[in-house]
């Protein structure tokens, strides 16, 4: 399914859909139990990144905030609205404007590492409790073979 939606590119120290943003993180956290930060951490973070955010209708369907070297800091793709492509759409636009991407991804959460895989992001280790709460984390980075034009046209292909 073909999904039209419109993308808001959030630059940093702009507080514009952090609340939106917030929300999205908290639907999923309490549906599937995963986005785990304290709010002032992640409001602190997105004012710091480069937000990539979804919207279709003024509702936001997906986000990644990334840092400027590349690190997606938060992904988050509405639970109703995955399987089209929004996520991967995301992690294509933050290739565009990055030369690398990585991030980390709970070693407990074999959705977002099924979806990081295969989007070509490979594991690079594995760090023992990462997480506040002692969860340990998988360090993810999209895969090397090729340039970066050709993972970008390979992420939005598939």
């Amino acid at each position: 399914m073909s999904v039209e939606i419109d993308i808001h590119v959030v630059g940093p120290g702009n507080d514009d859909l952090v609340e939106d943003a917030w929300e999205l993180k908290e639907h999923i956290h309490q549906r599937e139990g995963v986005l785990k930060q304290r709010r002032g951490f992640f409001t602190d973070a997105f004012r710091r990144a480069t937000v990539y955010c979804y919207a279709e209708d003024d509702e936001l369907v997906g986000f990644a905030a990334v840092r400027r070297d590349g690190y997606i800091l938060f992904l988050a793709v509405s639970p109703d609205r995955r399987g089209e492509g929004v996520g991967k759409r995301l992690v294509a636009r933050v290739a565009e404007d990055n030369s690398t991407v990585t991030c980390h991804a709970r070693t407990t959460n074999e959705n977002a590492l099924q979806f990081y895989e295969h989007l070509g992001f490979e594991i690079k280790r594995r760090i023992d409790d990462y997480y506040e709460d002692d969860g340990d984390a998988y360090y993810l980075k999209l895969g090397a073979d090729g340039g970066l034009t050709d993972r970008i046209s390979d992420l939005v292909r598939r």
